[in-house]
């Protein structure tokens, strides 16, 4: 039997250890606030889309290189942040920022999603509506009271036609 103050000390180095362990993401999306670190992905399918150490963002298709940030040994320790304002950030180990989707604006929920379509898109709330839908547009209701795209997974997601 192990002795209290082994299990202790590997308990503590457990807890220790688990602050520097990455966010597990859903396999294609990622939320807004979330890093993604160098070495790992997100995907679907066939695509993958990848924060080399390198500090490179790439998509695969296949393995085929479909499309990159550029930004190939320009930094070290490099990290993908999609950023509460909407804004999708490279940065490297000091902080600094290699390459931007330039779409910050206003503070919200943002969410990145790797499609089935293999197009990389950021998605935020809507800023203004007029409210002048015509009948037979499509309309997405989600169902519950949430306010934060990680809570949607669990809600039930309606498309609403006005026929």
């Amino acid at each position: 039997m192990a002795s209290p103050s082994l299990l202790t000390s590997t308990v503590l180095l457990l807890a220790t250890l688990s602050f520097f362990i990455p966010t597990r993401y859903a396999d294609d999306v990622m939320y807004s606030g979330n890093t993604l670190y160098g070495g790992y992905f997100l995907s679907y399918g066939n695509y993958f889309l990848v924060m080399q150490t390198d500090c490179n963002l790439v998509l695969y298709d296949n393995g085929q290189v479909v499309w990159s940030s550029g930004t190939s040994n320009l930094g070290l320790g490099c990290t993908l942040q999609m950023q509460t304002d909407g804004n999708l950030v490279i940065y490297d180990l000091f902080n600094r920022a290699l390459w931007a989707s330039n779409t910050g604006g206003q503070q919200g929920y943002y969410v990145l999603v790797l499609q089935r379509d293999r197009n990389v898109v950021i998605y935020g709330g809507a800023i203004w509506g007029a409210g002048t839908n015509a009948i037979g547009t499509a309309t997405v209701v989600i169902s519950g009271n949430s306010t934060h795209p990680a809570e949607v997974a669990g809600d039930k997601i309606t498309m609403v036609t006005g026929k």
